[in-house]
């Protein structure tokens, strides 16, 4: 669990996070959504200690990072699963040597010890004959699922996702949505996903943190963002006529 409170943080005179409080859960894909400039890629940042706040606290469960040492923050960041938005693969690795890049860089197990926990995830992610194909060998998705299985090679307990379906197709994007939730739940795992997708919403949205102007406008369920009145939520969400259409279906029964 990573709870937040209270937290902000400015750029010189722009106040872009004000008093934010929330709770990100264990097990469950935790979304935050919001228009651009709303403060949810800094919010990211933020839990991801890349920008420090200004005031309120973040913790991981019950560990609050900013009063921690350097070793224990070192530590932390063993435990942080991270997919980046354009996958960030490096070019001249194979698959395998991507996905062995954080066991090198944060473990001392042997070579052998290191391959098998490669075939593993590798193979947990449906990617078992990709091993020695390079990034540019292999599909957008396929990419997106050996950056899935980079993040989880340490057995992280919290992972960050940032827009995991950008620049996928629809098919493809239902597909690394519903793996991104089998993972968190099998691994019981503090999952935040920082996405414009409604698709994502309506599919994996257990818990979805929606961000106006910096501020928490709203928080709550696929179930329940069906069913809010919050003007500004039914403005975000069912901006297009389709998903209109899907609420009012909906609310009918």
């Amino acid at each position: 669990m990573i709870e937040v409170k209270n937290l902000e943080k400015s750029f010189g005179d722009s106040k872009v996070l004000k008093g934010i409080s929330t709770v990100f859960e264990t097990g469950k894909t935790n979304l935050i959504i919001g228009q651009s400039g709303s403060g949810k890629t800094v919010l990211l940042k933020t839990l991801l200690g890349i920008h420090k706040p200004d005031s309120g606290t973040i913790s991981y469960d019950g560990r609050f990072y900013w009063e921690m040492s350097e070793d224990e923050k070192r530590e932390l960041r063993t435990e942080i699963g991270m997919v980046f938005q354009g996958s960030a693969l490096f070019d001249s690795m194979t698959v395998a040597q991507n996905v062995a890049f954080p066991l090198k860089m944060f473990t001392k197990q042997s070579k052998s010890e290191n391959q098998d926990r490669v075939d593993f995830v590798l193979k947990r992610v449906n990617l078992t004959e990709a091993h020695n194909k390079l990034p540019s060998e292999i599909s957008g998705g396929m990419q997106k699922r050996v950056a899935i299985a980079r993040a989880i090679v340490n057995n992280p307990k919290y992972l960050f996702c940032d827009e995991p379906n950008s620049g996928l197709d629809p098919n493809t994007s239902i597909l690394i949505d519903n793996l991104i939730k089998e993972i968190t739940e099998e691994y019981n795992i503090t999952t935040v996903i920082n996405t414009h997708d409604m698709n994502s919403v309506m599919e994996i949205g257990e818990n979805i943190v929606f961000l106006k102007n910096g501020l928490k406008e709203w928080q709550g369920s696929k179930e329940e963002i069906f069913k809010t009145d919050n003007q500004a939520v039914v403005d975000f969400v069912y901006s297009s006529n389709l998903f209109k259409k899907v609420r009012e279906a909906y609310l009918k029964g």
